[in-house]
């Protein structure tokens, strides 16, 4: 299994945003496939009306365990459908989604894209670009951007997306490519939303690590003034002496 060990406070802090956030701060927030009437039709025209509903019962189980943060169990469960239903997305994405969790890189790609394959999701490219991201697989990284730039989807995902895309530009050392890619972040239009957060922390955190506390300060204050417990965004001010 790859190992990788991210050295920036992107993946640890903005991420937090992103539940992915829990985990790296540039995480995206994933989207668990839902177990619903569409698939369960899938499910049961290729195993048939009993086996099928054996095997829509522990999809449900997947699906649940990877709510509920119980990665590995998630992982497994998903596995083991996988010599049943690997022309189900749902399966894949969910094996993906946990393997992600679990840093297993190679296998949330391998798994995020036969999802994407069998039924495209614009909100789980941001996951993937990450992956692809801590495998420092950067011409991939690259064209997962380009798509969701493209296609335009939820600013959410947009949000992630870009703070992915920056991450990895600043992985690579280069934080004036990063700062431009989120400076494409749009103003906000109404009420301020947790992908807003993480994005002034991403930009505050790249203005910090080129060496310009004053707009890192400008940032970092942004995010207090409307969560001031905001992953340590009280203790990056404190350093930054604000």
């Amino acid at each position: 299994m790859e190992q990788w060990h991210d050295e920036g406070s992107l993946r640890d802090e903005a991420s937090a945003a992103t539940r992915r956030g829990g985990r790296p701060t540039s995480r995206p927030p994933e989207r668990n496939a839902p177990i619903d009437e569409v698939v369960e039709a899938k499910v049961r025209e290729v195993a048939g009306p009993r086996r099928g509903a054996r095997l829509v019962e522990q999809l449900r189980e997947a699906a649940s365990a990877l709510d509920r943060e119980r990665f590995s169990d998630a992982r497994t469960i998903a596995r083991s459908l996988l010599d049943e239903l690997a022309d189900i997305a749902a399966v894949h994405r969910i094996a993906g989604l946990a393997s992600y969790r679990l840093g297993r890189w190679p296998e949330a790609c391998e798994h995020l894209e036969a999802a994407e394959a069998l039924e495209h999701s614009a909100t789980n490219l941001p996951v993937l670009a990450d992956a692809y991201r801590a495998r420092k697989r950067w011409v991939r990284v690259d064209e997962l951007w380009t798509a969701i730039r493209e296609e335009s989807p939820a600013q959410e995902t947009m949000a992630e997306g870009r703070i992915v895309a920056a991450s990895a530009a600043a992985d690579r050392d280069d934080l004036a490519e990063a700062l431009r890619i989120m400076s494409t972040s749009p103003r906000v239009k109404s009420k301020v939303r947790d992908h807003h957060l993480r994005q002034w922390y991403v930009i505050g955190d790249l203005h910090d690590r080129a060496g310009d506390p004053i707009q890192a300060a400008r940032f970092f204050a942004k995010v207090a003034e409307h969560d001031p417990d905001f992953v340590d965004v009280r203790g990056r001010l404190d350093a930054l002496g604000r």
